[in-house]
């Protein structure tokens, strides 16, 4: 072989491989340009039709069509034509709401500390919430201020599900009686100073498991509270003579703050004789504090929730508490609770508020929680079934329901992020949708490229990183 044969043939491997490197380039390019735009003759990316809304904000209980346009609620009438979206989804027989709201929820995973709500006992928002309808939690005091930028950046930044943050008044956060006990890092200016450099992301305040005889902590709470504009939530701890509930509920919080654990009986919730609420709940409930139910792993009874809902005592806000202890005990999720809760005797029509517009109110973002034109386009569309099921409460009693709520599609920011039944997509041998160039604009699940397992380059970002 000649030395001019040899070095054409290594020009010639030079060349080939800068052109595999200009398509892989090129390709990598294609993948994270953006998708046309939608055609500027269609009104809509996404009509759901046919749907019973429910919108507590706006007073809307009927068969109604519901338009999304950019991330935005754009219409709700009583018919929409399907010719003015890119796509359409009939929903009939199902119920169609603004996106849940869980008031009450653990999720500051990962650190992989043992025995901590700032580890361990936490759970991953995603795995929990799009499934049940919920778009939006609210992370009840897993961090303090000191821990705050590392749950930030961890979790609330790779997260779909959005996780607004309730700072606890304990500057170490949620991580056991060596920290949760430490009067010393109770510090409502620098709890509050974290919560105004994240104005609308930290949404309050969390006092929680304090089992001392002092009001330390609802006191630095409130001082927290009130610099921030923000409400406190408190799970009062262990009940002790020196801090009677009354005095809680009565003198030491403000009006908007909130009472979680309502029906747990451990804290003097009802009354003895009546067995509706205490004389502390109803003054409290005058005096203008939030009672958010918070069912958790061991805070919540049949005994306190059946004769105070008779009562006429129901939540204000129905939430979960979820965590380790609580996802596959009596909790499960939102939606069971909800169910367990018209089991007991609510309304569709109050859970359904109690999940979205009044969470919404209670935290002071109230462009959530509605679909009113012009909102964040969360979205849930619920079926309600029928038959024999059985709920549990923390101390393993059960009541039986005749009614389950479940989630078939969940939407955030304008697109679809669970689909039980797959009502967005067409048959695998039906005709292609016309559309289908623009199904990023109604959807995150199409268009794809092929799965890399992990090989695909990332931009960093964590839409890039979420389409895999």
């Amino acid at each position: 072989m000649t030395r001019l044969s040899r070095s054409n043939r290594f020009i010639a491997s030079c060349c080939a491989a800068l052109s595999l490197t200009a398509v892989s380039v090129t390709g990598l390019a294609q993948r994270r340009a953006p998708l046309p735009a939608a055609p500027p003759n269609i009104a809509y990316d996404l009509i759901l039709q046919n749907g019973h809304v429910i919108d507590d904000k706006n007073h809307i209980d009927s068969v109604m069509d519901v338009a999304i346009k950019d991330g935005k609620i754009a219409k709700v009438a009583d018919h929409i034509a399907s010719s003015d979206a890119l796509k359409t989804i009939d929903v009939k027989g199902l119920y169609v709401t603004p996106g849940l709201i869980d008031l009450h929820f653990h999720g500051y995973a990962g650190t992989g500390e043992r025995g901590s709500y700032a580890g361990d006992n936490s759970i991953y928002p995603d795995g929990f919430t799009l499934r049940t309808g919920v778009t939006t939690v609210i992370d009840a005091g897993c961090s303090g201020w000191r821990n705050f930028e590392d749950y930030k950046q961890r979790i609330i930044d790779r997260s779909k599900t959005r996780i607004l943050v309730m700072l606890n008044i304990v500057g170490s956060g949620m991580r056991g009686d060596k920290y949760e006990q430490n009067m010393d890092d109770m510090d409502g200016e620098a709890t509050a100073k974290k919560a105004l450099e994240y104005p609308g992301l930290v949404v309050g305040i969390k006092t929680a498991h304090f089992a001392g005889p002092e009001w330390k902590p609802v006191e630095q709470a409130v001082i927290a509270g009130t610099k921030a504009n923000i409400p406190v939530m408190v799970d009062f701890g262990v009940d002790r003579p020196t801090r009677p509930l009354y005095d809680l509920l009565n003198k030491k919080l403000r009006p908007g703050d909130i009472y979680t654990h309502m029906y747990s009986g451990l804290r003097q919730e009802q009354d003895p004789v009546t067995k509706g609420p205490s004389k502390a709940f109803i003054d409290g409930r005058k005096r203008g504090i939030i009672f958010d139910l918070g069912t958790g792993g061991g805070s919540f009874k049949f005994s306190l929730a059946v004769p105070m809902v008779k009562d006429g005592f129901i939540p204000d806000s129905i939430s979960t508490d979820l965590h380790i202890g609580s996802m596959n005990s009596a909790t499960h999720d939102e939606l069971n609770v909800a169910s367990k809760m018209m089991a007991v005797g609510l309304t569709l029509q109050q859970v359904i508020a109690e999940m979205t517009s009044h969470p919404a109110r209670e935290i002071k973002h109230e462009e959530l929680g509605n679909l009113s034109v012009g909102s964040i386009a969360d979205v849930a569309v619920l079926k309600l079934s029928e038959g024999q099921f059985g709920f549990t409460d923390m101390v393993n009693a059960r009541l039986d329901g005749d009614k389950l709520l479940s989630a078939e599609i969940t939407i955030k920011d304008g697109r679809i992020v669970y689909d039980l039944n797959g009502r967005e997509a067409l048959p695998w041998d039906g005709p292609a949708d016309p559309n289908a160039a623009y199904a990023s604009r109604w959807t995150t699940f199409a268009p794809r490229g092929p799965d890399m397992h992990g090989t695909q380059p990332s931009t960093g970002t964590p839409a890039d990183n979420n389409r895999h």
